[in-house]
């Protein structure tokens, strides 16, 4: 695919302004992880890309000696990450300026008798709309069946949908410079909403939101806690009101959004004893308040169920964190053990782990609770009918909603700013609300069906049955609870 050189200066104008805040790292990592940019176009056309973009980055050197006298860098977190930085670059730029200059000459020769470059396609969607948006990963991939894929999934159907241009980055690692990292790069790519689920993406809000104030952040499943752990450490936890946690981040161009995963975990609990079943376990990931939130909402519903039935001697849970969001053969060991002790069926709440559980239940005709989004399609290749059922939350809605806030509606300053706590919306529409269970691939039974489902949601929006979304403290309950201390590896 070629271009005119008309266009190729635009790109390259396009390119060079939004790259001025852009780190030398970040481009490499840009430039790695697009294979298919290095194995289509021409390699000197790759030269000049890269050689326009890392000169402009060191001709900004002005721009960031004033960024530095910012009151962002005068505090804690600024001094010690950007200060090395900044001391790096200045010292690399008399010995590279020299040789990028005479790349940048000679490839803008080659632009000018050409007539022609290359053109770099990153995105899955190519819309006609102002907007872009990229999705960013967090250490897993888009097909982890959980946050990532579920996030990509909703931002690539919208996309496609309203013809607007989206792609998406996985980092080079689980670390937040390389979360950060990928910012850089979508912004140096042209896009301006980004997408990130998962409260790992903490200190790259911190990093980030006001070094692009042009950008829109929708950052799902992220608490002010989140926000203000990232930016402060422990001591955050010591005296939280003792800090402002929007000085922390941009609220002028940011949303976040939690999820009350205690309903879902709720749900989930009472199905599954209303479904007859009686030693039931939780296999968390680790022990955020995310997970912390669905296995205490699963503990209560579970004892719900149980006082109603009148079986609370009969119900046993068995409650554990593996401490990592992947599978492995130590947790797998222990759900065997799990399973040949008469558990039933274990929620396994935390991506990955529940390969672990998935694995153990197949050899013993065990069962497994989805979690986040319907998960029965890859549970089930364990074994057939393997789901009872999966509790979820609404990314998509989510995801869908902020778009169209942005796009269309023109509600986007309705929500910027705001940690928005989403829960159920509605007690006669399930597909509104953001939490709940799949209607169509849960295991009801005579007893306990989808209209029995809708009534106990009808009954937790109208507050006659309570959910407690704390994480302070387990739930008491009057079945028996066996948790384990520390993880289960």
């Amino acid at each position: 695919m070629s271009f005119t050189s008309t266009e190729g200066k635009k790109v390259s104008q396009r390119i060079t302004a939004s790259v001025k805040k852009t780190s030398i790292k970040s481009l490499e990592l840009w430039y790695d992880s697009n294979n298919d940019v290095k194995d289509k176009r021409p390699f000197w056309k790759n030269i000049i890309a890269v050689t326009i973009v890392i000169l402009e980055s060191y001709r900004e050197k002005g721009y960031r000696k004033k960024y530095y006298r910012t009151k962002y860098y005068r505090t804690k977190y600024y001094r010690t990450k950007y200060y090395g930085e900044k001391i790096t670059e200045e010292r690399s730029m008399n010995k590279c300026k020299k040789a990028v200059s005479v790349l940048l000459i000679a490839a803008m020769l080659v632009l000018m008798l050409s007539g022609c470059g290359g053109k770099t396609v990153t995105t899955e969607n190519t819309g006609s709309s102002e907007y872009r948006v990229c999705m960013i990963t967090d250490a897993g991939d888009i097909t982890d069946q959980s946050f990532n894929q579920t996030t990509y999934e909703a931002c690539r159907d919208y996309c496609k949908e309203h013809d607007i241009d989206f792609t998406y980055k996985k980092p080079d690692g689980d670390t937040d410079y390389a979360r950060t990292a990928m910012v850089d790069v979508a912004v140096a790519e042209g896009y301006n909403i980004l997408v990130m689920p998962g409260y790992v993406f903490a200190q790259t809000v911190v990093d980030t939101t006001f070094k692009y104030p042009d950008i829109k952040f929708i950052v799902l499943d992220m608490s002010a806690g989140d926000i203000g752990a990232a930016a402060v450490g422990n001591a955050y936890y010591d005296d939280p009101d003792a800090y402002n946690v929007a000085d922390y981040y941009n609220t002028e161009n940011t949303y976040l959004a939690i999820y009350q995963e205690a309903i879902p975990g709720y749900l989930a609990g009472y199905t599954a004893v209303k479904l007859e079943y009686r030693h039931l376990g939780f296999l968390g990931g680790q022990a955020v308040p995310g997970v912390m939130r669905y296995g205490y909402g699963y503990v209560q519903g579970i004892d719900a169920a149980a006082k109603e039935m009148g079986i609370t001697d009969d119900v046993t849970i068995e409650y554990a964190y593996g401490g990592q969001f992947y599978g492995s053969t130590e947790i797998t060991a222990a759900m065997d053990t799990w399973y040949s002790n008469g558990t039933e069926v274990v929620f396994a709440c935390g991506g990955g782990i529940f390969t672990s559980a998935a694995e153990a239940a197949a050899k013993v005709g065990g069962k497994i609770i989805g979690v986040d989004s319907d998960q029965s399609p890859t549970i089930d290749a364990y074994g057939e009918g393997m789901t009872v059922t999966s509790a979820m939350k609404s990314l998509t809605a989510t995801v869908n909603s902020m778009l169209n806030s942005i796009i269309y509606d023109g509600t986007w300053e309705e929500h910027v700013g705001q940690v928005e706590n989403l829960g159920l919306v509605s007690k006669d529409d399930m597909s509104l609300n953001y939490v709940g269970l799949p209607e169509d691939t849960t295991q009801w039974n005579d007893d306990f069906g989808v209209e029995d489902y809708k009534k106990l949601v009808a009954d937790i929006f109208d507050g006659k049955v309570e959910v407690n979304n704390s994480t302070d403290e387990m739930p008491q309950v009057s079945v028996k609870l066996n948790v384990r201390q520390g993880t289960i590896k």
